[in-house]
């Protein structure tokens, strides 16, 4: 699909993504504190990146090491990308059967029983049958983990540096201190969830974030709209983000439909931006002025996120951070693109 944004010839096919590219552009440190009274109209200081589940999420069928190098949402893969000059790790959170947050991406948990793949939500077990699967911190082995991939394949789950399943509390608690969280709350689109539910899910989750924060730098995303709502009602303390895929897929909640219904949600809603897919702002440009001017942050994410000119050209659009897979390469290799303006300013 072409691409109705500046530079259009400069751009990769929205639906290619180079498995090896080099990047040409770096991130900066997010300053530290946030001054409540400019919260609703919450902005990153500088151009931001974030690492992907930690330093990067865990793709098994590809044929890129990089994908299959550290297991993804681990407290191993958090550190990792805290030695790089990253502002936060983005993670996926979702409560247990008996009201612990964890640290897991998929709707779905799999195992082998006798020959058998099974699955079960991750909110059905207990915290101990959650930890029981993949690698253990204590010498013995663990139940394995499979992971099915969109189309329906089964791989079993092993990187080349495997780490065992974490609760949000151990997170805090071992992650490096400078690392802001961006704390995604996963749910699943195909549950209607009962108002009362999402309460006992987000109160779980906001006792442990409140007890253990701390001063870390912390912001909440969510794909579910009534939980971005909820959270935000419940807390004032941390900036909300609404994701959205931006009319990439089709949902029968309107308010997922497009960036412009994920703009009046946030404005309806008092929520601090949006954490859009990359292909919806290349898609719909114009929403990136729009967004700026309903005074809301935007941050992108998407496997575009790992090609050079698309990062560059979100920055020139007034997107204000990436979530990126490719931890090490972005930061390594990206120069400061704010140094320009600071430099003008200081003149």
């Amino acid at each position: 699909m072409a691409l109705k944004a500046v530079h259009v010839s400069d751009v990769p096919n929205l639906d290619q993504v180079p498995e090896n590219a080099a990047f040409a552009l770096c991130s900066t440190l997010f300053d530290t504190g946030v001054n409540e009274d400019e919260i609703c109209a919450y902005k990153f200081p500088k151009f931001l990146v974030m690492g992907h589940r930690g330093s990067g999420m865990n793709m098994l069928q590809s044929p890129d090491p990089r994908m299959k190098s550290i297991k993804e949402n681990s407290i191993l893969s958090f550190n990792e990308a805290a030695k790089f000059p990253i502002g936060f790790v983005e993670f996926d959170v979702q409560v247990t059967k008996d009201d612990y947050p964890v640290i897991y991406h998929d709707n779905f948990i799999l195992h082998e029983d006798k020959g058998v793949i099974v699955e079960n939500r991750v909110t059905e077990p207990t915290l101990a049958e959650f930890l029981s699967y993949g690698p253990q911190k204590e010498p013995g082995n663990g139940k394995p983990l499979f992971r099915k991939t969109k189309d329906g394949r089964i791989f079993e789950w092993k990187v080349e540096n495997g780490a065992p399943l974490c609760t949000l509390e151990e997170v805090f608690q071992n992650v490096d201190q400078s690392m802001g969280f961006n704390i995604e709350l996963k749910f699943d689109d195909q549950i209607v969830y009962k108002e009362e539910e999402l309460l006992r899910l987000l109160q779980a989750i906001l006792k442990v974030v409140f007890e253990n924060a701390k001063g870390r730098r912390i912001m909440f995303s969510s794909f579910q709209p009534d939980a971005a709502q909820l959270i935000r009602k419940l807390q004032s303390t941390f900036p909300v983000y609404f994701l959205t895929n931006g009319g990439c897929e089709i949902y029968t909640d309107i308010r997922r439909k497009s960036l412009d219904k994920a703009i009046k949600l946030c404005l309806a809603s008092g929520l601090q931006g949006i954490v859009s897919e990359v292909k919806a702002i290349f898609r719909n440009p114009g929403a990136v002025a729009r967004i700026k001017d309903s005074k809301l942050s935007l941050i992108t994410y998407g496997q575009l996120n790992n090609v050079p000119k698309v990062i560059y050209m979100q920055h020139l659009m007034g997107v204000e951070g990436v979530i990126v897979d490719l931890v090490k390469e972005i930061s390594e290799s990206v120069s400061d693109l704010t140094q320009p303006k600071e430099g003008k300013r200081k003149a």
